[in-house]
């Protein structure tokens, strides 16, 4: 267990970051902001005795001259505050590049950024990141992946005018790469890739999209397929949900279509709850988990981690509904009636007991204020 300091926490490869550290139970790391990197001295005081510095910001788009000077300055400004801290911190880890050196603005800052680090005589590991993807990232700017999963969660459709070869990174292993954390559950810090283009990245992420607008669960062959129909259910939530599955009834009775999986492995069961009681409280990393209201009423609620805002999804058995947990934010399910609750709950793995990717905490928690996404 590692004493972290971040600077750019409140980006995408910081929020995984932190959201990593929740579920390890680690110790919340040390923010360090960009308020913070324009005084050494209150640099040195965060990273001061920490194990690591994870040097996350930067700016990734923009014009040529602000993304170079502005990454050159954060690394200077990082620079002064380690050389002033009165215990020095164990190693610095940079998120750079795989551009870094390239010959590009962002690439050359990239580069020069890392030597500024070097030259403080502290360890660094120099990290060559590729392109990275996940949930909650931002159109238009994280990533390709970003920008096709919010046009495709928005009704439209991807389109590509020049294709080329992508090395995509799911961004929980880029997380646990930076942050020292051995291979385990659901992430893996070798970072394995997923290889492909960005035509055929485009159709992967439409025949997701196509197959999950009536609640069918598409095809997911790998952890990749898992992670991407993550991603794209990320740009879903909360305003596509619920989910209403299709309904039929004849003299007999009804039938309504919980689960109709395309392909991949799954577990269904079901529960009973009695008046009051709640099941939940915790969240997954990668594991896809549906929700089903058969009998009574409840109320669903979840936040995603770090976060505060809590969202709510009153449901009941009359009119049976699909919920699915999206990745990274804490859930439960309180039986809000005075009968019994029936709910039925399908996952896309078996459960598995020695790694069940299941992380304990409360919705309604009282959590420090969020940290500000800055780019």
């Amino acid at each position: 267990m590692l004493r972290l300091a971040v600077t750019g926490a409140g980006g995408f490869l910081g929020w995984h970051v932190r959201v990593l550290l929740r579920a390890l139970g680690w110790p919340e790391p040390a923010v360090v902001t960009r308020a913070d990197l324009a005084d050494p001295q209150a640099v040195a005081a965060k990273v001061s005795g920490v194990d690591r510095v994870l040097h996350l910001a930067g700016i990734n788009r923009g014009d040529p001259a602000e993304v170079r000077g502005g990454n050159l300055r954060l690394a200077t400004q990082l620079a002064a505050g380690l050389r002033a801290a009165e215990v020095p911190p164990g190693s610095v880890v940079y998120a750079n590049s795989v551009q870094a050196g390239n010959g590009t603005p962002y690439g050359e800052a990239k580069a020069a950024a890392a030597r500024i680090l070097a030259d403080t005589g502290l360890p660094v590991d120099d990290v060559l990141l590729p392109n990275l993807y996940g949930e909650h990232g931002r159109p238009h700017y994280n990533s390709a992946v970003a920008t096709f999963c919010r046009l495709l969660a928005d009704g439209g459709q991807p389109e590509v005018h020049a294709d080329r070869e992508l090395g995509l990174v799911h961004v929980t292993d880029a997380a646990a790469r930076l942050a020292g954390v051995p291979a385990a559950g659901s992430w893996d810090p070798t970072m394995p890739p997923l290889r492909t283009n960005v035509h055929d990245l485009a159709d992967r992420l439409a025949g997701m999209a196509a197959t999950y607008r009536t609640g069918e669960i598409p095809t997911l062959a790998d952890r990749h397929d898992v992670r991407l129909f993550n991603t794209y259910r990320s740009h879903c939530f909360p305003e596509r949900y619920p989910l209403v599955p299709p309904r039929r009834a004849d003299a007999r009775g009804e039938l309504v279509e919980t689960v109709k999986v395309h392909g991949g492995a799954g577990q269904t069961f079901c529960s009973t709850t009695h008046p009051g009681v709640t099941r939940g409280d915790h969240f997954h990393l990668a594991k896809v988990e549906r929700f089903v209201v058969l009998r009574g009423t409840a109320e669903i609620s979840l936040r995603r981690v770090c976060d505060t805002e809590v969202v709510r999804f009153p449901v009941s058995g009359d009119a049976p509904v699909l919920v699915d947990m999206p990745t990274m934010w804490v859930h439960k399910l309180v039986n809000t009636g005075d009968d019994e609750l029936v709910t039925l709950f399908w996952t896309n793995e078996l459960f598995d007991p020695g790694r069940p990717d299941t992380w304990p905490e409360p919705v309604e928690a009282t959590i420090p204020k969020p940290v500000a996404v800055v780019a």
